[in-house]
């Protein structure tokens, strides 16, 4: 077991850049790039950066932080872009969970 969460993707409106774990080079291109997709255009968005990522029981969560002073930073954008996220985008954060639960937990495929 994984002590501490897993880095699936992060993005910084700071740096202006993307990280993808690259122990997820295996997803297919279309994830890879709609989360690319996701994370810019929310940093771009409500300023910060951005980083999901896996607990140790597999959910994926949306972990937002600012630099101190950061007087552009949208936080209350950034909880309602959070929850708009979760929403619209349900189908594809419940296929990355399982992908993590069952290639890196290990968990059996649910029927």
């Amino acid at each position: 077991m994984y002590q501490e969460n897993i880095i699936l993707c992060a993005s910084s409106a700071y740096e202006q850049k993307y990280y993808l774990n690259e122990d997820f080079n295996s997803l297919p291109e279309s994830i890879k790039e709609e989360l690319k997709i996701l994370c810019v255009l929310f940093t771009e968005d409500v300023g910060g950066i951005l980083t999901l990522e896996f607990d140790e029981e597999g959910n994926l969560l949306f972990n937002v932080s600012s630099d101190e002073g950061d007087l552009l930073f949208d936080e209350i954008g950034s909880v309602l872009k959070i929850k708009e996220l979760q929403r619209s985008k349900e189908e594809l954060l419940e296929s990355l969970e399982l992908f993590y639960k069952v290639f890196f937990l290990g968990e059996e495929m649910p029927e």
